[in-house]
């Protein structure tokens, strides 16, 4: 280091020392404006600018063309560590070389996402890896570990793990509390992060925007108290975009935006995603809170600091040594055969009954379906280098004169009420534009074209292809194959080439005349209107505004809807059946467009495949009962299977899904992937969207009790497999199993073999059955392996909330090895040494209200803004006399006399009872109403009792209760 070098430039110092340096050199308001997602360059020190976040679930998103891989589910389904990790190191080498031509790409990768799938009906399914802890951290360990890189010192990539904590509904995502017991917390909703973060290959985590217990996840003292005690590496908090705006906007958690920022900022928040590229708020929220003394310096120096710490790993003070400075690797032949793998791995053969491979020579095969010819993309996704749909990759492999296509759209004419139609000028320059090609730092930004002729009317129309997408969205496209679209200027247009955008602005809603508050249903407005014939108006989902003809062009308008009468050409079901008669096979492939109904901002209602598209398979089935169905979808759905010979299903598998696609058809490759969540039958067997209570509500392949319709784990394959010798040992630590896994078929083929275990007799509820361990393998026909597993013996433990800890119950476990959480072919029980179980000892403790064993009624909610739980009734008692009923087993009082008395902490107004037993209440206390909910209170009342008992406790009343204390 020479005199004029600084240290924070000297890589022979450890980077601790150097962003001690650095921070020295920094003004105050130099380090406050790093606060913000957009940190600008400080130029007198040679720093460049920095943003955290780059959008990378599977793919470099947003910034143009990359590689798209498939959606995450589709990664979970493949159930191979090893492969993902391949596919993070192309998409952070991507990364790393798009910087290198475009330096709005952002070396800070703001993923995966390792909310766990707990409800198939939330709208980010697609985002997610697995309804299990174990599996969604085993495949966000390893896409962390490759978009890491393995250098010891610098990064080529800096993975922010989302969305912190217990997230999984859209509705109402921003005000909505999750009600989390702390068994379910321990056990489930941290796991996946906490396994993950340990593992060492993450820079930092997102706070998702809802609450739990009662507080919003920008505030948490879990940040602190969980996250940050799993790691000694400064990991960097960034928060979701406008969430800290939320806490007082939409949350009104806080009276004033200078509260609400220290508050994030001491919590743990070190970077804040706020009105966009503009940082002044932040750095004026944050001055304000420094002069109001809510902040100081050494918090923002906290912040800056676990900033500075990715910044120096990703290389950016050391260009020369950053051994990931020169990558150079984009859409090449490897990355482009990886994502074609990692397709073809993802997919899931639900049912066979022979009906695949299609291996006959001169086998007729009819494709159809609305996504028979599709390759859809997601928000997260990059922009399409190459393309595959389902068509383009059986007309490859079986040649284009022995597939057949009918995609089962519906043929109209919109005709006005003076009977004119709806017309598509032409527009020779429409061009091929694909909407982000470009690449934009916020896509949401992203205006719609304006350079093409709105449409007209005129005596002849235009045929349009309707989609019915379901819940009454449809879409509407040009003959061209451009979507009618709405931009800024209101006008519609023939201008999109997918439907997309963070307000999708190509999705309508046919509703009757006369009734601005219609449906749509199925059979396009069948039914609708008394008195009014076939005319609908046509609302534009979008804008909430309904279609005009004026004499600019046909727009949208709060004035003067068009009364429309729809006129069909064609059934989609009549071109699809006219298809299949003539196939020796029919391939009807359905699923989901990711931007339309389950996305983000919007859950799905239904597990039931859309009207349309089921009257696509039926057309299909009555004329060809050799029909498979092929489900392309973000999430699963509820279908009967019974009368269809085959099904698979596959998430949008990115660029190659057509390929890969049409590869396991023929026989090419044998599926192999499983289900990384339970399919299960009915809605009514789904529990409500916001119960978070996945032990109580017996959630998940974990708890659930009914017959799925395809159980976690599933997955045929085109060979067979046996399974023997399992063996297991136990040891101080860990137990040790082995056995064998033998492909008894013909064709060489992957196998996931699946360990699970449970506690032969719990104390407590715990699950049915839960994954310990799984491998994918590769077997010859006739080929043996044999499988070996470390499990530790913390992997047996659960949450004891009796005493705050994880214990291993003394007792018998059964190991299960099979092919899916209900094919479990081999069992063994083994008996490791562990702790027994305690009374709690109330009289010396007392009792944390949240820690109960069960509950009817109650939510949990913030004891204080910073910390604590209380517990107080809601849910669905909140509105019939607000009651809620607690129950805490095996309470230790003491021997006699025991305890005497029971002192309460309590805010609000209300009534407590204790019983013990399941006898009448001993204790009745009365609160009167304190002056707020976060104004306790501290009421006594005699309580006699002695030995050991399980404890009833009664809320009644707009109450909340924090601690319940015992005296002798």
């Amino acid at each position: 280091m020479t005199a004029q070098t600084p240290p924070f430039r000297d890589s022979q110092l450890p980077f601790a020392k150097r962003i001690d340096d650095l921070l020295s050199r920094l003004t105050l308001d130099e380090r406050v404006a790093m606060l913000h997602q957009f940190g600008p360059a400080v130029e007198r020190l040679g720093i460049a600018a920095f943003r955290t976040g780059q959008e990378a679930l599977h793919g470099v998103a947003w910034m143009g063309p990359a590689t798209v891989f498939p959606q995450a589910v589709g990664l979970g389904a493949t159930w191979n560590e090893e492969l993902v990790r391949r596919v993070g190191e192309a998409v952070s080498t991507e990364a790393r070389a798009m910087r290198s031509r475009d330096d709005r790409v952002g070396l800070n990768v703001w993923a995966p996402t390792v909310n766990l799938l707990r409800h198939p009906l939330w709208g980010r399914n697609e985002e997610g890896y697995s309804e299990d802890p174990r599996l969604t951290s085993a495949i966000a360990t390893a896409y962390t570990r490759g978009l890491r890189g393995d250098h010891p010192a610098y990064w080529r990539t800096a993975p922010v793990l989302k969305h912190w904590l217990a997230h999984n509904n859209e509705t109402d995502r921003a005000t909505a509390s999750s009600s989390v017991r702390p068994r379910v917390l321990h056990e489930y909703d941290l796991r996946a992060f906490r396994e993950t973060v340990e593992a060492g290959a993450v820079a930092g985590v997102m706070p998702a925007y809802n609450l739990v217990n009662g507080r919003p996840n920008h505030v948490s003292p879990y940040l602190a108290e969980q996250l940050r005690a799993w790691t000694d590496q400064d990991l960097l908090v960034c928060s979701d975009a406008g969430a800290p705006s939320n806490l007082v906007d939409s949350e009104h958690y806080f009276d004033t935006h200078e509260e609400a920022t220290a508050a994030a900022l001491l919590a743990g928040v070190d970077s804040f995603t706020d009105h966009g590229t503009d940082s002044s708020q932040i750095v004026e929220r944050v001055r304000g809170a420094l002069h109001q003394g809510l902040l100081t310096e050494a918090d923002i120096d906290t912040a800056v600091r676990r900033q500075l710490s990715v910044r120096f790993r990703l290389g950016e003070f050391d260009p020369l040594l950053d051994p990931y400075a020169d990558a150079k690797d984009f859409d090449t032949p490897a990355h482009r055969a990886l994502a074609r793998e990692a397709a073809e791995q993802a997919i899931v053969l639900l049912k066979n009954d022979g009906l695949l491979p299609l291996t006959g020579d001169g086998t007729r095969i009819a494709v159809v379906g609305l996504l028979a010819d599709e390759c859809k993309l997601d928000w997260y996704s990059g922009t399409l280098i190459h393309r595959s749909t389902p068509l383009e990759g059986l007309y490859d492999r079986f040649g284009a004169d022995r597939v057949d296509f009918a995609e089962g759209v519906d043929r109209v004419r919109l005709k006005t009420s003076d009977g004119t139609y709806l017309s598509v000028p032409p527009a020779d320059d429409a061009g091929e534009e694909v909407r982000g090609a470009e690449g934009a730092l916020d896509p949401a930004l992203l205006a719609g074209r304006t350079d093409l002729p709105p449409l007209t009317t005129d005596t002849v129309g235009t045929e349009l292809a309707l989609t019915d997408w379901g819940e009454g969205v449809l879409t509407l496209r040009a003959p061209d194959g451009r979507y009618l679209s709405v931009a800024e200027d209101g006008f519609v247009r023939a201008s999109a080439n997918q439907p997309g955008g963070w307000v999708v602005q190509e999705t309508f809603r046919l509703e009757p005349r006369g009734s601005r508050e219609g449906r749509h249903e199925n059979g396009h407005g069948k039914g609708h209107g008394k008195g009014h014939g076939n005319g609908h108006l046509l609302r534009h989902v979008g804008t909430g505004r309904y279609v005009s003809v004026t004499a600019d062009g046909v727009k949208v308008a709060d004035e003067k809807p068009a009364v429309l009468e729809l006129e069909i050409t064609e059934r989609g079901e009549s071109a699809v059946a006219h298809a299949a008669a003539s196939a020796d096979v029919v391939l009807v492939v359905a699923g989901n467009d990711p931007h339309i109904n389950g996305r983000e901002t919007k859950d799905r209602t239904t597990l039931a495949l859309p009207a349309h598209q089921r009257r696509l398979l039926d057309a299909a089935r009555a004329a060809n009962p050799r029909t498979a169905l092929i489900l392309t979808s973000s999430y699963p759905y509820a279908i009967d299977p019974v009368d269809l010979p085959a099904v698979l299903w596959t998430a949008h598998g990115g660029q190659a899904a057509g390929t890969a696609l049409a590869r396991v058809l023929a026989g090419d490759v044998s599926p192999a992937g499983r289900l990384p969540q339970t399919w299960y039958a009915s809605d009514t067997d789904l529990p409500g969207l916001l119960d978070y209570d996945v032990i109580g509500g017996r959630q998940t392949y974990l708890y659930f009790e009914g017959t799925p319709l395809f159980p976690f784990g599933h997955g045929l394959s085109y060979a067979s497999f046996a399974y023997g010798d399992l063996a297991a040992r136990v040891g101080e630590e860990s137990a040790h199993v082995t056995f064998t896994v033998t492909n008894t078929g013909d064709t060489a083929a992957d196998e996931v073999a699946q360990l699970y275990g449970r506690p032969v007799s719990p104390s407590v509820p715990r699950p049915r059955r839960e994954l310990l361990a799984h491998r994918r393998v590769h077997l010859p026909a006739g080929a043996t392996t044999e499988l070996s597993f470390e499990l530790a013996l913390s992997a047996f433990e659960f949450w004891d909330v009796a005493h705050g800890v994880r214990r291993l119950e003394p007792g018998g476990y059964e190991l299960l090895a099979g092919a899916s959480a209900e094919d479990i072919r081999l069992s063994a029980t083994i008996e490791p040494a562990g702790t027994p179980p305690a009374p709690r000892p109330v009289l010396e403790r007392g009792l944390r209200s949240a820690d109960f064993d069960e509950q009817r009624g109650a939510e949990i909610v913030d004891r204080t803004k910073r910390s604590g739980d209380a517990v107080t009734p809601g849910g669905a008692n909140a509105d019939v006399g607000r009651t809620a009923e607690l129950m805490y087993r095996a309470c230790d009082f003491g021997l006699d006399p025991g305890t005497r008395s029971v002192t309460v902490e309590v805010s609000g107004e209300g009534t407590l009872e204790l019983a013990l037993d399941g006898g009448r209440a001993i204790a009745h206390l009365d609160i009167a109403p304190t002056t707020g909910p976060y104004a306790y209170t501290s009421v006594t009342t005699p309580f006699g009792a002695s030995g050991v008992h399980d404890l009833r406790v009664e809320l009644r009343g707009p109450l909340r209760l924090a601690h319940v204390g015992f005296s002798g």
